[in-house]
């Protein structure tokens, strides 16, 4: 009698990238010339994939530094401003569609960043396939799709097994920084996190579970749009903490 699958995508056993729940849908849009510049002619320097398997970071950027790794980073310019005004740190973005892909590398290039590399897949297979335990300083998920019907909520990526993988990717001490301008996702995030092993929330008492945005966080301009229109955005900033 053949033993039953437990790896199959359905399976809780399986790797969280093969599970068949995505977190992201794939939009189609057009390419402008600078973008497709980036993934053509930048890629090559700054562009990883899967394939590459665990990465020794020390070696991939040739020195030992901070690295934060940000989740959906969008067309990027959160990410471009944090890596030029941070030299001393590296960063690893993640992100899947290709226009903001070829628009941060287009941009990257355009100021002469080293300190920032490309990942054009499943954020979840980056983590459990290429970024080694304990690599990491910082995991940044800013403004991630809330999927705000019930019946997409498992959809959303902030799910425990995620936050228990990140973990185990993040230095002790190191955290893990989510944003949204969903109120019922900051929430969601907040419950997820309350149960979640081995973190400690940095929020002060008087703003727990949230915390005021940091001034490395950049504001972006439909998060700046909204604080004009009174939209609230909500921070939760979490610590590996094993003890």
């Amino acid at each position: 009698m053949n033993e039953p699958d437990t790896t199959g995508p359905e399976s809780p056993d399986a790797p969280l990238h093969r599970r068949g729940i995505k977190s992201y849908v794939l939009r189609a849009g057009r390419m402008t010339a600078a973008q497709t510049r980036g993934l053509e002619e930048v890629w090559p320097r700054l562009g990883m994939t899967l394939d590459e398997g665990r990465q020794d970071l020390d070696a991939l950027f040739g020195r030992r530094a901070p690295r934060v790794v940000e989740i959906g980073f969008g067309m990027g310019a959160s990410l471009i401003e944090q890596a030029e005004s941070h030299p001393d740190t590296d960063f690893i973005g993640i992100e899947v569609h290709a226009p903001g892909v070829g628009k941060l590398l287009d941009e990257a290039d355009k100021r002469g960043l080293t300190n920032l590399r490309v990942y054009r897949e499943d954020a979840l297979a980056v983590l459990e396939r290429c970024l080694p335990e304990s690599s990491l300083d910082t995991v940044q998920l800013f403004f991630p799709d809330p999927w705000p019907k019930k019946k997409h909520h498992k959809r959303r990526i902030v799910q425990p097994a995620f936050v228990e993988l990140v973990r185990t990717r993040l230095k002790p001490g190191g955290t893990l920084h989510m944003a949204t301008d969903w109120e019922a996702y900051a929430e969601w995030m907040a419950e997820v996190m309350v149960e979640a092993p081995g973190y400690a929330n940095t929020a002060d008492a008087d703003t727990a579970p949230y915390v005021p945005r940091p001034a490395y966080r950049p504001l972006t301009k439909f998060e700046a749009r909204g604080e004009r229109l009174g939209h609230g955005v909500w921070d939760l900033i979490h610590r590996r903490d094993d003890g």
